[in-house]
């Protein structure tokens, strides 16, 4: 696997380089796409005059040698565009890479520049009078980069730049060197630790168990591993597959699928767990934000949704969403209770069963509401609430109240977070059910139900089982046969299960709720601040303020804090221009953002692998209660500047701010 860290080649194979450099790339960019494809990322991150600074930024810079560098490196001191294209064709959305594509061949002649660019490529001192991208100056470049970003006139130029902008950013500051460094790290302030947790011992993988790894397997040894683990398997020559018994089978390892493993094999049945990503314990966590995400994460954390507003982060790996999630374990609040037994008519959810689960399963994971230390983020938050006079909930979590780990998202190093990889699926396995990796189902085994049977039930067709493939090194299929079938795979993948299986009923895939979210973001200099630490350290959330949104009498938008690393960050952060982003970078370490979530009316649906999703006016409205909510808490908690994610990089100084300017400011997020 390339860009994305190591694949699995052996037991306990850890998550710690980059692999992007290579004698050999597959990406498929001709040298002079990627000569204007260089040209394009020297302009998103070029070198910056100290002279074009505002005094106290000079005087920082001044002050800090790491910080001077970068402000006087270039996008190519550390990256190379044989490495950006590689990320981006092998990561990125088919369609997106197309499109970038035909733009920087566009950008290799003068009249697709012309075409693209308009009148700045024009040249008076050489016959056509015209220049290639890559031969225009910096600065009209930059000016080229800036209509992109804010005109929509030009789409396809727009959506390349996206792109680009945000893969590269994202690599820039997530690359590491053979001794993991960034030298960009120093100048942000950001670091990672890479040590070992002595805590956990060296060979222990508590569901070695029962897991087989297939990327570690061949076409020689997978029939007597899954022998070795108890199942019975028989090879349909033929078809060139092997067909296994079981009592249930369970799609998907997550928070779903690892407590319906668990319990189906603690009854006694023989279970087995399809998991198409790999299985990965703490001392594998490198908290490297890059391979992390491509690898932990469905897409490589690039999923979205068909018109790119949307950006999916949805687990992939043994144990799924509570591998990547930040521990906040919120039990269903009352008001949803009862309007899902109520008004929906679904009476269970109000019975004492449903709660006895909750408290089972909160029990099982450990979920605590004390907290000994928090983070930066959380800290402003409560602050900011408590100088407003707001309520402050104690978010529970899966985790110690002395749980500090800032990289959950990236897998918990420390061991503290206990997802269902470390849980619930233990217990799958401490009573033998088998969990199969790089293991990914492609269709359900169904079978028409006869008279008797359709009248009793009501069903058409029943299910025996799911057919499924393996890694690359092994071409057998699997044909798991079973008296149950779970399908846990997430909102987000059962859908094309379901219809690749040859189901047709209309509902499928439809009745998408996202939870949408929008940030905004306040700077908080050490100088001027009595909180302490980075926004990337500390536990991503304990504190969370409920709003009320429009026409409702129960809290439908929270604000929260969020984890962000600095290749997420600088992939986000609107592009004004390459001076102002290596300012915005210089102040990440002190930049905490909230975000607002609602409870979204809109509807999506995902088919045919597209998702499309619009939300509602009131969902809208609620998003814009909730920035200004979380801007006045920024403000109240002593930021000096706060600012949204609009494409204009719309931001605010704070210092001495009257209440009606802050109001006006607010008027026009």
């Amino acid at each position: 696997m390339t860009g994305g860290g190591r694949r699995v080649e052996k037991r306990g194979s850890p998550l710690l380089r980059w692999s992007v450099k290579q004698e050999r790339y597959t990406h498929g960019f001709s040298q002079s796409d990627l000569q204007a494809l260089s040209a394009i990322c020297e302009a998103i991150m070029p070198p910056v005059p100290l002279q074009s600074l505002d005094l106290e930024m000079k005087l920082k810079v001044l002050r800090n040698d790491a910080l001077l560098s970068f402000f006087k490196s270039s996008s190519g001191s550390h990256v190379q565009p044989d490495e950006v294209a590689e990320v981006m064709a092998t990561k990125a959305m088919t369609v997106t890479v197309t499109v970038v594509r035909i733009v920087l061949r566009l950008l290799t002649f003068k009249l697709g520049t012309l075409l693209l660019c308009g009148f700045v490529c024009l040249d008076k001192k050489s016959w056509p009078f015209l220049l290639k991208f890559s031969d225009i100056s910096l600065d009209k470049r930059e000016k080229v980069l800036q209509k992109w970003n804010t005109q929509w006139y030009n789409p396809l130029a727009r959506i390349a730049f996206m792109m680009i902008k945000s893969i590269f950013l994202f690599y820039y500051f997530t690359w590491t060197n053979e001794n993991t460094e960034n030298p960009a790290w120093d100048a942000i302030s950001y670091s990672v630790d890479l040590g070992e947790n002595e805590d956990m011992k060296h060979g222990e993988r508590p569901l070695d168990k029962g897991i087989i790894e297939t990327a570690i397997e061949d076409e020689m040894t997978i029939k007597q591993s899954l022998i070795n683990k108890g199942l019975k398997v028989t090879k349909d020559s033929e078809n060139d597959t092997y067909k296994i018994e079981c009592d249930a089978v369970v799609v998907g390892s997550g928070c779903g699928g690892g407590v319906a493993a668990a319990n189906l094999a603690k009854s006694g049945l023989r279970v087995v767990v399809l998991e198409k990503g790999n299985y990965f314990v703490p001392r594998d966590y490198s908290t490297l934000e890059g391979p992390s995400m491509f690898e932990l994460f469905e897409a490589h954390s690039l999923l979205m949704t068909h018109d790119g507003r949307f950006r999916f982060m949805a687990g992939s790996t043994v144990g799924g969403g509570s591998v990547v999630n930040w521990a906040a374990s919120l039990n269903t609040p009352d008001a949803i209770i009862n309007e899902w037994s109520e008004d929906r008519g679904i009476a269970i959810f109000a019975g004492a069963e449903y709660k006895a689960a909750m408290e089972s399963v909160c029990k099982r994971i450990g979920v605590t509401e004390k907290v000994t230390k928090e983070g930066f983020q959380n800290q402003i938050l409560r602050k900011g609430c408590e100088k407003l006079g707001l309520d402050v909930t104690v978010v529970p979590r899966n985790s110690s109240e002395k749980h500090y780990c800032g990289s959950c998202s990236f897998g918990c190093k420390t061991g503290d977070k206990r997802g269902t990889d470390s849980t619930w699926l233990v217990d799958a396995v401490n009573n033998n059910a088998v969990i199969l990796t790089q293991c990914r189902a492609e269709k359900l085994i169904l079978a028409d139900t006869d008279a008797q049977k359709r009248n009793e039930s009501g069903r058409r067709k029943i299910c025996l089982g799911v057919t499924a493939s393996l890694s690359n090194r092994t071409r057998q299929k699997l044909q798991i046969n079973a008296k149950v079938t779970v399908v846990a795979c997430g909102s987000l993948m059962t859908p094309g299960l379901l219809t690749s299986s040859g189901l047709r009923n209309p509902n499928i895939g439809r009745g998408l709720h996202l939870h949408p979210i929008l940030m905004v973001w306040g700077y908080f200099p050490e100088k001027n601040s009595d909180m302490e630490g980075a926004a990337h350290e500390g536990e991503i959330v304990t504190s969370l303020h409920y709003v009320l949104g429009m026409d409702s009498t129960t809290p439908n938008i929270t604000l929260e804090t969020p984890a962000i690393g600095p290749g997420t960050f600088a992939a986000l952060t609107p592009w004004v221009s390459g001076s102002d982003m290596k300012e915005r970078l210089a102040k990440y370490a002190r930049t905490s953002h909230i975000f607002a979530m609602v409870r979204d009316e809109g509807v999506g649906d995902m088919k045919g692998g597209i998702v499309k999703y619009r939300m509602t006016k009131a969902d809208e409205e609620n998003l814009a209660i909730g920035l200004k909510q979380a801007l006045r808490i920024l403000v109240a908690a002593g930021a000096k500047e706060v600012g949204t994610y609009r494409s204009d990089g719309q931001r605010m100084k704070c210092e001495g701010i009257k209440e009606e300017d802050l109001e006006a400011f607010l008027e026009t997020t």
